[in-house]
């Protein structure tokens, strides 16, 4: 009996410790189901949802290509080529903006969430028809056009990458969201055009297509093919989340079979996209890490790196550092020293190649300045001959204006004089003697003007013997 007692005394023991855990699970419980309902109050798409065959019927309407649609598709084609062609990065927003392209994108992914085949068929061919129409407007701009250079803006459509992939699954989202809304006049469906870049790839193809550039044409068409395809796919997502009501088709396995190639087309477009961001992220790290290598290893206080080269490479050739080094060469040693820190920053398997001026290259300080000094010696005397044949047609080192002066105050007859020095020559034009032409003017044509006082005294003061001098009437 004592045990039996015992052990319902531990019993009620054991129960009246576990009581007070209850009410703080009960909380705890409580709390999360608060958290629970105000993350699905935020984030709920359930307000302002637009009405299904509204959306259906919003997004069949973009669909079809026909009179103003297909014009207003023409015309941005031309101005992403202008934009491509004279490499103006808001010229081609705009024509992303004024681009009608979406609209059978988003009515495949719409038309496939649904089950609506006819709508599948008619997004489909409205497809084609703008692909070919944008590709022909934009081909025959860039025949016709005198600008064909390979601009920026037209090389950045050109290597498609995971992040395209991303750019478009993510856009595409954010437009099939805005396009199940009640209020269609946001920002967000211009922002998708902008985001996602149809137009300008498709211009870049028709830029391939008319330079014969193939690399061109493939690139920028895989690079819309993408985008185009993603799109399609976050619609569809966004149709299936949304739960919308689908169309009963009969036939399961033709649904079946048109699913099944969807997913197809997805992987095809996807893992080429996916190597391809893998081997430019290689790329990238490859780059930077052979730049701090290079910053921190050839840092010498007589040597500059005026080049480096990075050649990122797979397989059985090894990457490459191509260097070009000015100033002082270094000896091998340093060279090799150097080559051993490549495993220091995980450049292990690639070759350094450095390119400098040998010994013998070296350039003559000594020479040089001797050459210099020869160049200065010539200048300065052809500056001396030069200042010597001027001084031959200089008047006198007295300004003209102080001789006036002086002859004014020693002959008060004197109204003007006029001084001119010049070479006499012999008729075989050899130089003979410097001649000082004076031409004075009397205030009075009655005055007389003492001659030879005034010829000796501009002897002495310009110092030139030959002195012709003549008075005016």
């Amino acid at each position: 009996m004592e045990e039996m007692e015992n052990e319902n005394r531990t019993q009620t023991t054991d129960t009246n410790d576990s009581q007070p855990a209850r009410p703080a699970q009960s909380a705890f419980s409580a709390w999360l189901d608060q958290v629970r309902d105000f993350l699905k109050d935020r984030f709920s798409l359930d307000e302002d949802t637009a009405q299904r065959d509204e959306v259906v019927a919003s997004i069949s309407k973009g669909v079809e290509f026909r009179g103003v649609n297909l014009w207003v598709l023409i015309f941005a084609a031309m101005v992403a080529s202008l934009g491509l062609n004279v490499n103006s990065a808001a010229v081609i927003i705009g024509a992303m903006l004024i681009s009608p392209i979406m609209g059978p994108i988003m009515g495949v992914g719409l038309s496939l969430g649904i089950n609506d085949f006819d709508l599948l068929k008619k997004s489909l061919r409205n497809f084609a028809l703008m692909f070919i129409v944008a590709i022909v407007t934009a081909t025959a701009y860039f025949f016709i056009s005198p600008l064909s250079s390979n601009s920026s803006e037209l090389l950045a459509r050109t290597t498609p990458t995971t992040y395209d992939l991303l750019i478009a699954f993510f856009g595409g989202l954010a437009g099939m969201v805005a396009q199940t809304r009640q209020d269609r006049t946001s920002t967000v469906i211009p922002g998708v055009a902008i985001a996602t870049a149809l137009m300008p790839p498709l211009c870049t193809a028709g830029f391939g297509l008319a330079t014969g550039q193939l690399r061109f044409f493939l690139g920028a068409f895989y690079l819309f093919f993408i985008n185009s395809v993603f799109i399609a796919l976050a619609t569809y997502l966004v149709v299936r989340f949304l739960k919308y009501e689908k169309k009963v088709f009969i036939d399961k396995v033709r649904e079946r079979n048109v699913k099944r190639m969807m997913m197809i087309i997805t992987l095809v477009t996807f893992i080429p996209s996916v190597v391809i961001g893998f081997h430019m992220v290689r790329v990238s790290l490859f780059e930077a890490t052979a730049d701090k290598y290079v910053a921190q290893v050839f840092n010498f206080p007589h040597t500059r790196v005026i080049e480096c080269n990075k050649h990122y490479s797979r397989g059985k050739h090894p990457s490459q550092i191509e260097l070009l080094l000015l100033g002082e060469p270094l000896d091998e040693v340093v060279i090799e020293n150097a080559r051993a820190q490549l495993a220091g920053f995980g450049l292990e398997k690639v070759d350094l190649i450095v390119r400098q001026a040998n010994k013998e290259d070296r350039i003559d300080i000594a020479s040089l300045q001797q050459s210099y000094t020869e160049l200065l010696e010539e200048k300065n005397r052809r500056i001396g001959e030069m200042t010597a044949q001027l001084s031959r047609y200089r008047v006198t080192d007295v300004e003209v204006d102080d001789i006036s002066r002086e002859v004014g105050a020693m002959m008060p007859a004197v109204r003007a004089i006029s001084l001119t020095k010049g070479i006499t020559f012999d008729v075989q034009g050899t130089p003979l003697d410097t001649t000082l032409v004076c031409v004075v003017t009397p205030r009075d044509p009655a005055d007389s003007i003492d001659r030879m006082t005034l010829t000796h005294w501009l002897r002495i003061r310009t110092k030139v013997a030959n002195v012709k001098l003549f008075v005016e009437p």
